[in-house]
């Protein structure tokens, strides 16, 4: 009986200490924590490290990433309300790196080019809608 008791008290202890990171954080356009009647965006739970996915009010993804030491680092994918990829990247160290492509809701690539240190460079490439 006791070691039920102690089990039933270390599943209710671990479920009471994760309850914060289940609760809905408002963003505005920003991603600044402000009211559900403000916001643009919402995240589940107060989570500064590792993958963290943001959605839209209507529950499409906004975005997801991944944040080590409080920045974001390794592969950043943004989602048009709708559900359609909208950038595709790569952080180091907080700073846009490397390649990154950007598209129109239709799929189809819309701008393509290079980051250094969070700048763009080289020649960036733009097409248009009604472009092959």
């Amino acid at each position: 009986m006791k070691a039920y008791l102690s089990t039933a008290i270390v599943i209710f202890a671990f479920l009471f200490a994760n309850m914060d990171n289940q609760e809905i954080i408002w963003l505005d356009a920003n991603l600044r924590e402000t009211s559900q009647s403000q916001a643009k965006y919402y995240k589940v739970g107060n989570k500064r490290e590792g993958q963290v996915t943001y959605y839209y009010k209507n529950r499409n993804i906004f975005r997801k990433t991944t944040y080590v030491k409080g920045k974001i680092e390794g592969r950043f994918y943004e989602y048009y309300d709708t559900g359609e990829l909208r950038e595709v990247g790569v952080y180091e160290n907080g700073l846009r790196e490397g390649n990154w492509k950007v598209y129109y809701k239709s799929g189809k690539i819309k701008q393509k080019g290079k980051y250094s240190g969070g700048e763009k460079v080289g020649v960036w490439k733009t097409y248009y809608k009604n472009e092959n």
